[in-house]
């Protein structure tokens, strides 16, 4: 299930097609679609890149065992009940949503993930992540996770308002939008030993 946008013009502004977003040339960068405005979002460093890949994998591996549904990572947009499309630098899709949706589609998913996991890289501002979860939420995300490699900290929402803040010490935990998912956050943020 795709939403495609009108190919035309405002004064000034032009509205995405889907079809026209997905055929970006492949110049290294990654966008989302922001109030009709195209945002580079940058490429990741090097510490971004490691957690949020670590993440994914870790669910996927899961997520996969336990027959749930998806992981999808950064590449993948979501269409927002705004119309914009945002990408969380990994994301779970339940399997009752993706077969609503119509199953692995070219295009779009329309909604938010599950969970979205967004990992906190230098450029990021407050106003920024804040947005994309008020958006997350208000397209059906039931769970996000924020994560902050350098503080070494995950911030816990299930509203656009933090739930909890979840410490080295602490588990971040699936909860009922991925049941038995369990990881130790001394295990996420310990030390390369290689």
């Amino acid at each position: 299930m795709t939403l495609a946008l009108e190919a035309h013009t405002h004064p000034g502004k032009p509205v995405w097609t889907d079809e026209a977003f997905m055929a970006l040339p492949d110049d290294g960068n990654r966008y989302e679609l922001v109030n009709g405005e195209l945002v580079n979002m940058g490429n990741a460093g090097l510490k971004h890149g490691y957690y949020a890949t670590l993440v994914g994998s870790l669910l996927s591996n899961f997520v996969r065992a336990q027959r749930l549904g998806i992981i999808l990572d950064s590449s993948t947009a979501f269409t927002m009940k705004s119309g914009n499309k945002r990408s969380p630098d990994a994301s779970f899709l339940s399997k009752a949503r993706l077969k609503a949706g119509g199953g692995l589609i070219k295009g779009f998913f329309v909604g938010a993930p599950d969970l979205a996991v967004e990992v906190l890289s230098p450029g990021n501002t407050v106003e920024e992540i804040h947005d994309k979860i008020v958006e997350y939420f208000d397209s059906g995300s039931q769970l996000v996770w924020v994560i902050h490699p350098d503080e070494q900290y995950v911030l816990v929402y299930r509203h656009p308002q933090p739930s909890r803040l979840l410490l080295n010490t602490d588990s971040l935990e699936g909860e009922d939008v991925i049941p038995g998912f369990h990881l130790p956050l001394a295990e996420l943020f310990k030390e390369l030993d290689f």
